[in-house]
């Protein structure tokens, strides 16, 4: 929040557990963002890029074990879709 830039290669995980299907939005936040909704088995399940300031909720639609956040546009930048696979974190991090 009231960030206004984020690198390239900068972002934020938000993990959650159990899966459950969560909403993001956008107060206070000054720069877009693409919302990546990362399901249990490590699959996407969607990626959405949010407006700054909107307070719409951007939901996951499904249950997931976590968001990761990154610069608006980056993930089609870097050719990510949903259904691709995300590198689970090492046992020593896993929630």
């Amino acid at each position: 929040m009231f960030r206004r830039s984020l690198g390239a290669n900068q972002g934020m995980i938000f993990p959650y557990g159990p899966p459950q299907q969560v909403s993001f939005w956008m107060k206070n936040t000054l720069i877009p963002l693409d919302m990546i909704f990362v399901r249990p088995d490590y699959t996407i399940a969607r990626i959405a890029t949010a407006k700054p300031l909107d307070e719409s909720p951007v939901p996951s639609g499904e249950p997931v074990i976590m968001v990761i956040e990154i610069a608006g546009g980056r993930a089609a930048e870097l050719g990510i879709r949903a259904g691709d696979s995300v590198v689970p974190p090492p046992p020593c991090c896993k929630h």
